[in-house]
């Protein structure tokens, strides 16, 4: 079991790094964009799709890691009000919640991924691009996101325990 959750957390370390590279490309190719039409000559017609799929990939792809390491936008000011025992309760639904709606939205772009691919559809904009391009890592990354969830609702960890939160001194 331990190498599973091994594999399991260099694969969601892994897709965290590929995030990265995409986050890296997006920016040169904004750069490379801007420094193009500041110097007059015609930009490449297909950069501005790029960026915008860049940015859904390098979202998908670092979400499950942001979920595992407590990275993710989450607000506990009113959790932190109440007793104990209704905090991990709060907490337990939270989590339910978080994993459900991981899952159906993983189910969701899977048909949609599946419907993409069988069906051969092309997203239509500046330059054509098979829509399984775009839907790709909406499926994988959400059912990930989903087993996170419920890493923190079976006890494995807590997303209220010690986080890498910068809070606000008094």
């Amino acid at each position: 079991m331990d190498r599973i959750a091994d594999a399991y957390l260099r694969f969601i370390t892994f897709l965290k790094t590929l995030a990265g590279v995409v986050i890296f490309c997006v920016f040169l190719l904004i750069v490379s964009d801007v420094l193009v039409r500041t110097v007059g000559l015609q930009t490449w017609q297909a950069s501005s799709v790029l960026v915008e799929y860049g940015l859904l990939w390098f979202t998908m792809l670092a979400a499950p890691w942001l979920a595992r390491n407590k990275a993710h936008v989450f607000i506990d000011a009113i959790t932190q009000l109440l007793p104990a025992a209704a905090q991990r309760v709060l907490a337990k639904l939270v989590y339910l919640t978080c994993a459900f709606f991981s899952a159906v939205v993983f189910y969701y772009s899977l048909r949609l991924l599946i419907s993409a691919i069988a069906e051969d559809q092309v997203d239509i904009r500046a330059v054509d691009m098979p829509l399984w391009a775009l839907l790709a890592p909406i499926p994988l990354c959400f059912l990930l996101v989903a087993i996170e969830f419920l890493r923190f609702l079976l006890g494995y960890d807590s997303m209220y325990g010690s986080r890498t939160d910068v809070r606000e001194s008094a």
